[in-house]
């Protein structure tokens, strides 16, 4: 949603009308997660994905059906059947997608959803997916201190927007279920929940040519990357193009200066390429200082690595600590580059952040795609 929310909220302004699809619900080893869309727009292009190339070409049709309509609708795709041209999920999982029609009627509140997306202000939207006549398809829309909106009723509009900053704080999105009036007993109303939590940061210190090979990495994994580096000389936006914000100063100071003002959170992955005990020594120590979750990795060589964890204790530094330690950073893939080394290290960080092995996908019996988001 947050790749098609510029693009959909673009033919909105125009008064047009945007035919949304959305993964509400997943079982299995399902390829996409809930909150995926894909838009149809007026002129018949579309955009986005559901189910990385599955079921597109119904999910398509079905958009145009809704646009003519102007009625929502539901659908659930699964495993194919016998027949040779049945739509189904060759992967093996079970799809729940929600189609509707959006315009300046049906969705007034758009705007100020794509407008606090792109000011990184975290904000979540309640649909209701299935419910009473009239009633699907209705928004909330949720942020820390304010509701806008209506689902059908004060009791139900109170339970979801509770459930709703929960699921943001975690980053997370879910179909919820809901009595009428807002009973978490019930299961009368359904409620996709679709969180827009700021972009995941990245700080990497050092401005070498490998730590630019890690900003642009960095930012095409989604992450909102800032290079930090007390050198002037090289901490310049043409070294590092792909980088969101590069931030001369001293990498410890600005740590703690990040972390004191509540924008370090278990999501971040700090990087430290520096090569200099002066710097990585202090700006370790200010890591350690972080959020329980942080990834924390350093670059350097074995015997870099050993001096560095002697410094570290010298310093006061606990084992607790240097537990959260990433070093010598990445995993091996035999990588040599700066680029290679770039994706051995963002391999390391997916795989700390989603709980994965690092192992071989042929090596595993287990099934490939998790059935919820960790």
């Amino acid at each position: 949603m947050r790749d098609v929310l510029p693009t959909l909220a673009d033919h909105w302004r125009r008064g047009e009308t945007v035919g949304l699809t959305t993964v509400v619900a997943t079982t299995g080893s399902a390829p996409r997660q809930p909150g995926a869309s894909s838009i149809r727009l007026a002129d018949g292009r579309v955009l986005g994905s559901v189910s990385g190339g599955c079921v597109e070409g119904a999910v398509y049709e079905l958009a145009g059906e809704v646009m003519a309509s102007g009625t929502p609708s539901s659908e659930r795709y699964g495993i194919a059947d016998d027949e040779a041209f049945a739509v189904g999920l060759t992967c093996g999982g079970i799809l729940d997608v929600f189609c509707e029609s959006v315009n300046q009627e049906t969705w007034p509140g758009l705007g100020d959803l794509a407008d606090a997306v792109a000011a990184r202000r975290p904000i979540a939207v309640a649909t209701v997916t299935a419910g009473a006549h009239g009633q699907v398809g209705s928004h909330l829309t949720v942020t820390a201190d304010d509701v806008i909106g209506t689902l059908g009723g004060p009791n139900l509009d109170r339970a979801v927007a509770q459930d709703a900053r929960g699921l943001l704080d975690l980053g997370e999105s879910s179909t919820l279920r809901y009595g009428s009036a807002g009973e978490r007993t019930g299961d009368g109303v359904a409620v996709f929940v679709n969180s827009f939590a700021p972009p995941p940061r990245m700080i990497v210190f050092g401005a070498i040519d490998y730590a630019a090979a890690v900003a642009a990495a960095g930012a095409a994994l989604g992450y909102h990357v800032t290079v930090c580096d007390a050198r002037s000389v090289f901490a310049t936006r043409d070294r590092f193009p792909a980088a969101h914000e590069i931030v001369v100063d001293w990498p410890h100071r600005y740590l703690r200066a990040e972390n004191a003002a509540g924008r370090i959170d278990s999501r971040t992955a700090i990087c430290v390429l520096t090569h200099d005990p002066k710097f990585d020594v202090p700006a370790l120590q200010a890591a350690f200082e972080t959020p329980d979750g942080v990834y924390i990795g350093a670059m350097g060589s074995r015997r870099t690595h050993d001096d560095r964890l002697r410094r570290l204790r010298q310093e006061g530094v606990t084992d607790a600590d240097l537990a959260r330690l990433h070093s010598p950073i990445g995993l091996d893939l035999g990588g040599q580059t700066p680029a290679e080394t770039a994706v051995s290290i963002v391999a390391e960080i997916i795989s700390a952040r989603r709980g994965g092995s690092g192992v071989n996908l042929n090596r595993l019996a287990d099934h490939i795609h998790p059935d919820a988001v960790r």
